[in-house]
C-alpha cells in the first residue's frame, strides 16, 4: 500500500510553519495526473497528517512533471499563497 508521503510532489515550509504542498490525489500511473495545491496549516504540530487540507488550485496534467510545472510556480510565490487562501476563506 502506498504512504500519503508518496504522493507529494513538492513541499516547502513557510516562515510561520505551514506547509505548501503539490500533492497528487490521482492513482498512481492513472492518466491524467491531477494534482492539487494546498496549505497544511497544522504542519509541525501533534495534529499534522490528520486530514487533507482544502485545494487552493487544482490541475490535470499527462504526466506529474507537467502538473509540478503548472502548480509549482504559484507554490513558492508567498503573495500567491496568501491571495489564494483570502480566496478560498482560509485566512
Amino acid at each position: 500500500m502506498a504512504d500519503e508521503t508518496d504522493d507529494v510532489l513538492f513541499e516547502r515550509f513557510l516562515p510561520h510553519g505551514p506547509a505548501v504542498r503539490i500533492r497528487r490525489t490521482s492513482d498512481p500511473g492513472s492518466i491524467p495526473v491531477i494534482a492539487v495545491l494546498e496549505v497544511d496549516r497544522r504542519a509541525g504540530t501533534p495534529r499534522a497528517g490528520i486530514g487533507t487540507p482544502p485545494p487552493l488550485m487544482q490541475c490535470e496534467a499527462p504526466t506529474e512533471a507537467e502538473a509540478l510545472t503548472t502548480l509549482e510556480p504559484h507554490a513558492k510565490d508567498d503573495r500567491m499563497i496568501v491571495q489564494l487562501m483570502r480566496e478560498k476563506g482560509l485566512r
